[in-house]
């Protein structure tokens, strides 16, 4: 069912319908959009799995007493 999908004419096609839909002035700025929208999402993914930073604490000795 799915195996054909994305052949050449099938995506020339689906190009030409958002071609019609959306026009050629609006075209480029919705694949900017996306573009920058994987490119967040990838950075968002690499940063989840990422080991998170340790900070470190000072210490503070309980016997000393705040002025």
């Amino acid at each position: 069912m799915i195996e054909g999908l994305l052949q050449p004419n099938h995506l020339l096609m689906i190009l030409v319908v958002a071609l019609f839909i959306f026009g050629p002035k609006k075209l480029p700025e919705l694949g900017q959009g996306l573009g920058k929208g994987i490119r967040s999402f990838r950075n968002s993914l690499k940063a989840a799995t990422e080991e998170p930073e340790k900070v470190e604490t000072p210490v503070t000795n309980s016997s000393e007493t705040i002025k």
